[in-house]
């Protein structure tokens, strides 16, 4: 691990206007409004990027390379999403993508069709030996990873401990690289073409791994006005572009292939944070003990919808639906090479993954219990609607503020309100009993 607190945002404080919506969209109350103007709470963002999705002003920044900035290296290996081929209008493949990805720069520019089947089988052979407690939390999207290890540490350990598609494509592209050019791996650099800004994480962060396959990303947004001529390019010169995409890895852009060998009953899969935390609650509660796999993505409508795309995510679902109609249907895969891989642990995360909670109420116990007093009675003295006025997200996380020194009790408005309502009454009622006493004195 590098930095425990690394995000791939940050907010622009020149660009805020302290609109709240971020505030009220973060599924981990990190963010605040203080003196106009949003910040992080550091130790609960997860880098999900609805902050992103929300903000009218550009204020949230992804923390993700320009593709300007990728031309300083012995050879460049292009890692595409599957998200990206739903991007572009009209009769655009995979295929054409990946060429138009090689003519704007890249070494090359390496499918993930092979690593997904790869992964979907390393799925299989794990579950057929995995004796511990259930149901598995599938491990590929780093804002569950880091929700997980945030908000529910004791699920750790039923995270799946396989690589993901993008980490096995970004080493076998390397190796196939360095074994083609004569390069050392470490002068061959891959890059990810990401759908949202958590993928930054999984590179600098990488969890469960002691490092990551994957150099740097650049979003689907930033590459997206610089490919889209050369893709036109490609169409009009009318060369013979090979399809090395499949419909079962295009799949992995709205939804994981989940292995045949899991019965679908005993499987779920979730899309969104509001309901993802909602199963990670009852798992945590024990409850859904009867499923072997919970394939959880952050965004609706999985990666097609991530913060970092540009089409709009039902429309390129719906591009990817189509897409595979047309697509191969074969598995590239051979499985006694699968199972041999495996036994040698090339899909296995090489580290646990690690806890991460939140920063305690004090440095000691004694010192927690007496501000988490001082905390609930704070907050039952609030209005308990949530309004946010305040800068924070709701009457709890504002309590909890007060007592550390980031707030004050009086940024309430509506307790302010309420105070003033009071002070006005009073002086109202002053003055009539004051008129009343000149009056009898006239008298």
């Amino acid at each position: 691990m590098t930095d425990a607190h690394y995000h791939s945002i940050r907010f622009d404080a020149s660009a805020c206007h302290g609109c709240m919506a971020c505030l009220r969209v973060c599924p981990t109350q990190a963010i605040r409004v203080r003196r106009g103007h949003a910040v992080m709470i550091e130790d609960r963002c997860i880098d999900c990027g609805e902050c992103i999705k929300v903000c009218a002003k550009n204020a949230v920044v992804p923390l993700t390379a320009s593709p300007s900035g990728l031309g300083g290296y012995d050879y460049t290996v292009a890692i595409p999403s599957p998200a990206l081929y739903t991007q572009f209008d009209g009769e655009v493949t995979p295929g054409t993508i990946l060429q138009a990805l090689r003519n704007s720069g890249f070494d090359e520019a390496a499918t993930l069709s092979w690593s997904c089947g790869a992964v979907t089988h390393a799925i299989e052979l794990y579950f057929a030996e995995y004796r511990g407690p259930g149901p598995l939390i599938s491990s590929f999207c780093p804002s569950v990873v880091r929700l997980v290890q945030i908000k529910y540490p004791e699920l750790v350990d039923q995270l799946l401990p396989v690589l993901s598609p993008r980490e096995v494509a970004a080493r076998e592209a390397k190796r196939k690289a360095a074994a083609d050019t004569g390069l050392p791996l470490d002068r061959v650099h891959a890059v990810y073409v990401t759908p949202c800004p958590a993928k930054m994480v999984s590179i600098v962060d990488h969890p469960g791994m002691e490092a990551s396959y994957i150099d740097s990303a650049v979003g689907i947004s930033d590459l997206f006005p610089l490919l889209a001529p050369v893709i036109r390019e490609v169409q009009t010169s009318h060369a013979k572009v090979p399809e090395t995409e499949t419909a079962a890895g295009l799949g992995w852009a709205f939804s994981i292939n989940l292995p045949s060998t899991l019965p679908a009953e005993d499987t779920l899969s979730v899309w969104g944070l509001p309901n993802v935390l909602r199963i990670l609650d009852d798992i945590d509660k024990g409850k859904l003990q009867r499923y072997t796999f919970v394939e959880c993505h952050a965004c609706f409508e999985g990666c097609v919808s991530g913060a970092l795309t540009v089409e709009n995510p039902y429309v390129a679902r719906a591009r990817a639906l189509r897409l595979q109609q047309s697509l191969p249907k074969r598995d590239l895969v051979d499985a006694a090479e699968m199972r041999a891989r495996h036994e040698r642990g090339e899909f296995r995360t090489t580290v646990p993954f690690a806890v991460r909670p939140p920063s305690p109420l004090g440095r000691d116990i004694v010192t927690a219990i007496a501000r988490m007093q001082e905390r609930d009675g704070i907050a039952a003295g609030l209005p308990g609607i949530d309004c946010g006025a305040c800068g924070s997200p709701t009457c709890a996380t504002f309590a909890e503020d007060v007592v550390m020194g980031e707030a004050e009790q009086a940024q309430c408005v509506v307790l302010r309100q309420g105070q003033l309502e009071e002070q006005l009454a009073r002086l109202a009622a002053q003055g009539a009993a004051a008129t009343q006493e000149r009056g009898r004195e006239i008298r």
